[in-house]
């Protein structure tokens, strides 16, 4: 049971939308027109992670110095919110989680890795802008998960102490960064990280935003 809970932090990629195919789209056909062999895998390596942090992984992998990664980031970027206006859809249950969140009375908030203009469309697309009390994104702070810098960021916007904060992560970065931020933590991970065992860490783990809804092992009240 969870009574102490004030606030909900959501990350936004693959919880509030299901941008990960597309966020893999973007990223293959970009790596590929830079001379980088890319597929699923790897952009699964990386997930979680700021896109300027994934870029720099590869760009030193591969030794590439044709292009900058402030603009190869721009160019993802900028297919990604061109996917996203065009097929961009919502996680199953984010409308029912949000109302239900609301209805409880907690203050609601994202802390994600994704940049501002990413995060911005998300919010157009979905409508859900006007959820939200306090949006973070970790493009501007010092640190990105696994470090808890973004959620404890949102923590400090929302006016709730951190021990007082659900997050909902769908990913082991952010896993990693909401327990270290001394929060409690909802694992909703893809299919292909169903019975990873590293997800353990988490508090709770659902197969999708309508367990919380329905009350499927996680009890607000």
């Amino acid at each position: 049971m969870l009574t102490d809970i004030k606030a909900v932090i959501f990350d936004m990629d693959g919880v509030l939308i299901d941008s990960e195919p597309l966020w893999r789209q973007a990223m293959i056909s970009r790596f590929v027109k830079i001379g980088i062999p890319f597929s699923d895998d790897h952009c699964r390596l990386t997930t979680g992670l700021r896109f300027k942090e994934v870029a720099d992984f590869w760009f030193s992998k591969h030794d590439i110095k044709h292009i900058s990664i402030e603009n190869f980031e721009k160019e993802v970027i900028n297919d990604l919110c061109q996917l996203i206006k065009l097929q961009g859809k919502p996680m199953k249950g984010v409308s029912e989680s949000l109302d239900f969140f609301k209805q409880k009375g907690l203050k609601l908030g994202i802390g994600t890795s994704s940049n501002e203009q990413l995060m911005n469309t998300v919010l157009e697309v979905l409508q859900i802008r006007d959820y939200f009390s306090a949006l973070s994104s970790a493009e501007h702070l010092e640190y990105g998960k696994p470090h808890p810098h973004v959620f404890l960021h949102c923590a400090q916007a929302l006016a709730i102490k951190p021990h007082e904060c659900l997050v909902i992560e769908d990913s082991l970065n952010g896993i990693i960064a909401g327990k270290a931020a001394k929060m409690k933590v909802v694992a909703v991970p893809e299919e292909i990280n169903k019975n990873n065992p590293k997800f353990v860490i988490a508090d709770y783990k659902i197969n999708s935003l309508l367990d919380i809804v329905h009350t499927k092992g996680v009890t607000l009240s």
